[in-house]
């Protein structure tokens, strides 16, 4: 059977999620660590523009979540929870963006339809923002599912990696409120 890097990939990410396994947390950048400041072409409510970390952090924490592909059944459950949310988290003063290995123009439709028009999602065509992150799978090509919150000055004060989407808004909100009760 010949299958592509992207539908083994899937394979994988469904067969993690399924056994209900987390990534380790070593994975991903730890708690404490400067967040890599990065560009990349984005989305919201379909219209694209440029992203860019750091002028995001001049107004308040930043969620940044990864996650392995738009309009899959678990990415579209977390979009959908984090569109629910982020009126909440903007009451914070944080921003909320997705990261996905993509194009612009299918994270576009994504943030249009699974987004609901409620915040921004980035292109990372090979996952490269990913990596830097350490934030994919063990897979070519594929971001895993990680959440970070990102204070002003680029701290990380979250890193969470879990396939399951269930703990992602959570995890992330208790991470901004502790921050902006002054938990720094």
């Amino acid at each position: 059977m010949n299958r592509s890097p992207i539908k083994l990939a899937f394979a994988a990410a469904a067969t993690i999620g399924a056994l209900g396994l987390a990534a380790p947390s070593i994975a991903a950048l730890p708690v404490g660590a400067t967040a890599p400041d990065f560009q990349a072409s984005a989305a919201l409510g379909g219209k694209t523009f440029d992203f860019k970390l750091s002028d995001a952090l001049k107004k308040g924490p930043v969620v940044l979540y990864f996650f392995p592909a738009a309009f899959t059944s678990g990415c579209t459950k977390e979009a959908h929870d984090f569109a629910e949310a982020t009126e909440d988290f903007n009451k914070l003063g944080a921003t909320v963006i997705g990261v996905t290995a993509g194009h612009v123009d299918r994270v576009a439709e994504f943030s249009k339809v699974e987004c609901r028009d409620k915040f921004a999602v980035a292109a990372d065509p090979g996952a490269k923002i990913a990596a830097e992150y350490k934030s994919t799978l063990p897979v070519m090509g594929i971001s895993d599912r990680t959440s970070y919150v990102i204070i002003p000055g680029g701290k990380i004060t979250l890193a969470y990696t879990a396939m399951s989407p269930d703990q992602h808004v959570a995890k992330a909100m208790e991470a901004v409120k502790a921050y902006a009760n002054g938990a720094r």
